[in-house]
C-alpha cells in the first residue's frame, strides 16, 4: 500500500521532534528498486516471531503480507499450546502460500529464554509481541544482536523499562536496524491528514487536548488458581491484570489515545495529576489495576490534555480523540473540524488498514536500507501513560522529571516458573491494590 506525499510529509514532520525519521512506501519506491541482500545471499527477509498470542499471531500476518520474497523462520513462546495455535492459524491463512509459514521444529523455541535461542537461529526481523513488560529485556537483546524489530505497544510497564528502550533506540540508530512500533494511528490515513492540517494551523493554536479509552474491559482471566502450576504462571497466563506484565489499561490500551494528543502537540507532558480506582471489578481474579482513570496531563507551554479510560460495562464508551483550538475544535478520530467561521471539513480520503500499512512501511524501509525508527516516540508515549498511572496510584501531582527518575522496578528478579513476581496475593488470593494518598510509587 502507499500513502499520499502529504501524508508522508506529515509522518516526517512529526518524526523531526522525536529525532527518528520514517519513510512511506511511496517515498521509498523513488529510490530505486534494489533489495538488501540478507545472510542467506538473496532477498528473502526471514521474520522470527516472539509472542504468539493473537496480536503477535495478527503482526506475523502482516509482515507476511508486504510485498517481497518473506518467510516467517521461527517462533518463540512461553508456551507450546499458544505457539501451536498460532502456526496452525497462519499455515491455514497462507496455506496457497506454503513457503512463507514452514517453521521447522528446531526453531520453536518455548520458555523465558526462548527468544534468546529465536535470536540465534538466523533471522532478519523480530516481532516482538509478547506481554509488554518482557519488551524491554526483549527490544535490547534483538538490537544487541543486530535484528531488525517489530514491536507491539506499550514497550514498557516501569520507568526502568523505559529508559532501556529508550538506550536501546539509540544503538538502534547507530547500527542502522529499522524498528516500527505498533502505533498504528501514525499510518491511518485519515490521522495523518488530520494531525498534518491541525499542526498547519487549522483551528488556529491548540489550547486542550481530550482523549477518551472507556469501554466495556477485556477479556476474562483465562486460568483458574487451582489449574495453574504456580504465582508466575498464574499471572502470565492472566497478564492483562498485573502491572509488571501489562502496566495497568492506561498503558496498554490508553496509550494509543494519549500518543495522538502527543503527536498533535509535538511534545510530551511534564507533569500530570489523575484520580480513579477499582470500583466495579473488584473481584479477587482481577488481579490489582484499577478499572477507571481520569488524568490531567500538562505541557511545558500550558496546554492540557483531559485523559479517561474506563472497564465498566453499561456505561458510556467512547474511544476518541479531540482538540480545542483557538478558532475551532477537532474530532481528531472522527477526522472532521469546524471553524468558529462556520467551515467544516471532513476526510473523505482513501481508507487504509494501519496494521497493514505500518507492516508495509517498515519492511520497505528494511529492503531499501532507509533510516526507520519509531521506538523513541514509542517509549516516550508509553511513558506518558505511565506517568499517568503513577500520579493516579498516589493521588499525587508527579513530574516529568521526577518519574524519569525512579528506579522503581516491576519486574520479578528471576524469569522463571518458580520465580516470584513483586506483586503477590495474601491468604485469600486477593492482591494488594494500589491506594490514592498511601501507595509510594516513585
Amino acid at each position: 500500500m502507499t500513502q499520499s506525499n502529504n501524508q508522508s510529509s506529515s509522518r516526517r514532520d512529526f518524526l523531526k521532534v522525536t529525532t527518528a525519521t520514517a519513510v512511506g512506501t511511496s517515498i521509498l519506491s523513488t529510490l530505486g528498486s534494489s533489495a538488501h541482500v540478507y545472510a542467506n545471499g538473496d532477498d528473502k527477509i526471514k521474520v522470527g516471531l516472539v509472542g504468539c498470542g493473537g496480536r503477535g499471531t495478527g503482526a506475523a500476518s502482516q509482515a507476511l503480507s508486504t510485498k517481497g520474497n518473506i518467510k516467517l523462520e521461527a517462533m518463540a513462546d512461553a508456551y507450546r499450546d499458544r505457539m501451536d495455535k498460532s502456526l496452525s492459524n497462519l499455515q491455514k491463512q497462507f496455506s496457497g502460500e506454503p513457503e512463507k509459514v514452514d517453521v521447522a521444529e528446531e526453531k520453536k523455541f518455548v520458555g523465558f529464554d526462548a527468544y534468546q535461542k529465536l535470536l540465534d537461529s538466523g533471522i532478519d526481523v523480530v516481532i516482538l509481541a509478547t506481554p509488554p513488560g518482557f519488551r524491554p529485556i526483549h527490544f535490547e537483546a534483538a538490537v544487541e544482536k543486530g535484528k531488525h524489530v517489530f514491536m507491539e505497544k506499550p514497550v514498557a510497564t516501569d520507568v526502568p523499562g523505559v529508559r532501556k528502550v529508550l538506550e536501546a533506540a539509540e544503538k538502534a540508530k547507530e547500527k542502522k536496524l529499522a524498528v516500527g512500533v505498533g502505533l498504528q494511528r501514525h499510518h491511518q490515513a485519515n490521522y495523518i491528514e488530520t494531525i498534518k492540517r491541525l499542526k498547519d494551523g487549522a483551528i488556529g493554536d491548540i489550547t486542550s487536548l481530550r482523549c477518551y479509552w472507556n469501554s466495556g474491559g477485556v477479556w476474562e482471566p483465562r486460568l483458574s488458581r487451582e489449574e495453574a502450576k504456580s504465582e508466575m504462571d498464574y499471572q502470565m497466563r492472566n497478564w492483562y491484570y498485573y502491572n509488571w506484565l501489562c502496566g495497568d489499561h492506561i498503558n496498554e490500551q490508553h496509550i494509543h489515545n494519549i500518543d495522538v494528543c502527543n503527536w498533535v502537540k509535538d511534545a510530551f507532558p511534564v507533569q500530570a495529576y489523575g484520580m480513579g480506582g477499582r470500583q466495579v471489578r473488584t473481584d479477587k481474579k482481577y488481579g490489582e489495576i484499577y478499572d477507571h482513570f481520569a488524568v490531567e496531563f500538562v505541557y511545558e507551554d500550558g496546554t492540557r490534555m483531559y485523559s479517561q479510560c474506563r472497564h465498566i460495562r453499561n456505561c458510556w464508551n467512547s474511544v476518541t480523540e479531540h482538540a480545542q483550538g483557538t478558532k475551532g475544535f477537532c474530532d481528531i478520530s472522527g477526522a472532521k473540524y469546524e471553524t468558529t467561521g462556520g467551515y467544516k471539513w471532513r476526510y473523505r480520503g482513501k481508507k487504509t488498514n494501519p496494521y497493514q500499512v505500518e507492516h508495509d512501511d517498515l519492511f520497505a524501509a528494511i529492503r531499501q536500507g532507509t533510516p526507520y525508527n519509531e521506538a523513541e516516540y514509542g517509549a516516550k508515549s508509553t511513558m506518558t501513560s505511565i506517568l499517568g498511572r503513577l500520579a493516579t496510584y498516589s493521588g499525587k501531582p508527579v513530574t516529568w522529571d521526577e518519574a524519569m527518575a525512579s528506579n522503581v522496578s516491576l519486574m520479578p528478579k528471576e524469569f522463571s516458573w518458580e520465580g516470584q513476581p513483586v506483586t503477590v496475593p495474601d491468604e485469600n488470593g486477593y492482591y494488594p491494590i494500589p491506594m490514592p494518598g498511601i501507595t509510594k510509587v516513585l
